[in-house]
């Protein structure tokens, strides 16, 4: 198994924790992403890579009739654990369990750079309505913040992030043109251990060995003992959330 499909089939192991200290999404972002459709009334929305329902539970609180889809198992039980009043469904991004033309929006929160976009555009077009809306996005530390920009450096491993340019992800012609708006955010930690936590869930943590791991562990926690902003109680992590959105096309 390469890198790519190891990191994409990390976080089942780690489902309860994932769950436990991963941030939410910004109800801002979400209405901002609805806004090509024109209504406030209640849509058939589509949670696509929908891990432990991290934005499920977000769309699900907004009044969506709301259908999850995940491929791995654990995170799927977590979801339905955690997120009632939502269909939840094993699958793929490359072969949506669900008819077509029979969803008003697809949303995909921090996951689009595991599918593979040549299979995964035309299966999430098949699925929408004709005006229907892809929307995906990206949760991410404000390094505009000091601190937040330091603690990155220290917190990073031998495997670099999964970053990659969204525009030139998305583009297809099913689709309109991608556009894009940055939403602020935070997550509130109740001790630097907390935050720790966070990190450890993300892949290029879990594919590390244990050696590394714990190395970085005790750097990350050394480092935020020592700041003001985060050695002492509860305190916001300074989040931003880039959002992009395409309309699909009418044949």
């Amino acid at each position: 198994m390469d890198l790519h499909a190891r990191r994409a089939d990390s976080f089942g192991a780690q489902a309860e924790a994932y769950a436990e200290h991963r941030p939410d999404y910004p109800v801002a972002a979400i209405r901002w992403a609805l806004e090509p459709l024109g209504t406030s009334e209640r849509l058939d929305v589509l949670d696509l890579a929908a891990g432990t329902g991290k934005l499920t539970g977000v769309l699900v609180a907004e009044g969506h009739r709301v259908t999850a889809v995940e491929p791995n198992e654990q995170m799927l039980s977590e979801l339905v654990r955690r997120v009632h009043d939502v269909r939840a469904l094993p699958g793929h991004a490359e072969h949506i369990p669900v008819p077509d033309q029979t969803i008003d929006a697809v949303f995909v929160g921090t996951a689009f750079h595991w599918f593979d976009p040549e299979k995964a555009l035309p299966e999430i077009a098949r699925v929408l309505r004709p005006g229907g809306v892809l929307a995906a996005m990206w949760i991410e530390h404000d390094d505009d913040v000091e601190w937040l920009a330091e603690f990155e450096r220290i917190s990073a491993t031998s495997v670099e992030s999964q970053r990659q340019d969204p525009t030139g992800m998305m583009a297809h012609p099913a689709f309109g043109a991608v556009e894009q708006k940055t939403f602020p955010h935070a997550q509130r930690r109740e001790s630097p251990e907390a935050l720790i936590a966070t990190v450890n869930t993300h892949s290029r943590m879990l594919v590390v060995d244990d050696e590394e791991r714990a190395s970085i562990n005790e750097k990350m926690l050394a480092f935020l003992r020592s700041r003001p902003e985060t050695s002492n109680g509860p305190f916001d992590v300074p989040l931003r959330v880039k959002a992009f959105r395409m309309v699909r096309v009418s044949e």
